[in-house]
């Protein structure tokens, strides 16, 4: 199977980087076809910007709401100077909106386009990060923010574009994702309270409703004050995790 990891730690030196050694050398030992994305290693932005508006248009959309979005007066926005205000306004001029939408859509950020790619061409997913507020780290929430975009993930139904949530459709064809979050506090605080909706909102919004077929969440608890015999075995399960990463 092809993997990737996504990860989100700013020290190469810490527990969570060896949670991502050891998961990725049981990926290899099982056969698994292994690539990881260090995402401040790359310093990835996280940051939504204008400009990726673009991943949000797509020739797919319903006719009149790609009308409403007046997409011709965004191309001459973004077109820069006169100069190339000049050929936008002469190129437009006898595209419909579809052809907009397309064109747009092919313009979206380098970067996302990069990692949507990768993301594509794997057949199972996994995320190692430490938890921040009862969720991923920011860099890591921004990439699902810029990658996960429409017309790829997910698209809409006609109940979908009236703001009716089951209207969504997944697009993702991944067999599995698998989350790893390293957490400050202990087992028992996470399984009474914050378990739950971080599941809602990472588990199922994030990944099962956008089409991945499993998803398992795996917490390795309290590391900061965790014993040494503790902090082993949680670099064990990490390995067997990728070594057993196909298995149901």
């Amino acid at each position: 199977m092809r993997v990737l990891t996504v990860y989100a730690h700013p020290n190469p030196k810490s527990f969570c980087h060896a949670v991502l050694q050891e998961f990725t050398k049981g990926l290899e030992d099982a056969g698994h076809v292994s690539e990881v994305v260090d995402l401040y290693a790359i310093r990835f932005d996280p940051v939504f910007r204008m400009q990726d508006f673009a991943s949000y248009v797509h020739e797919s959309m319903p006719l009149e709401i790609l009308e409403q979005m007046n997409l011709k007066q965004r191309v001459l926005d973004f077109a820069g100077g006169p100069i190339q205000r000049f050929i936008a306004s002469r190129w437009l001029r006898n595209k419909d909106s579809l052809a907009v939408a397309k064109f747009i859509h092919d313009h979206r950020p380098k970067d996302v386009v990069a990692q949507w790619e990768k993301l594509e061409n794997a057949q199972g997913l996994a995320f190692i990060a430490p938890v921040f507020w009862l969720h991923f780290p920011a860099i890591l929430k921004g990439w699902f923010e810029r990658v996960f975009a429409y017309g790829d993930a997910y698209a809409l139904t006609s109940e979908g574009w009236r703001g009716e949530a089951k209207g969504r459709v997944p697009l993702l064809h991944h067999e599995k994702a698998l989350v790893i979050s390293t957490t400050l506090f202990k087992e028992e605080d996470y399984k009474a309270d914050w378990e739950a909706p971080m599941t809602r909102v990472i588990d199922d919004w994030g990944l099962r409703y956008p089409g991945v077929k499993k998803v398992e969440h795996v917490y390795f608890y309290g590391v900061p004050v965790a014993d040494d015999e503790t902090r082993r075995s949680y670099l064990e399960r990490a390995h067997k995790l990728g070594k057993g990463f196909a298995q149901s």
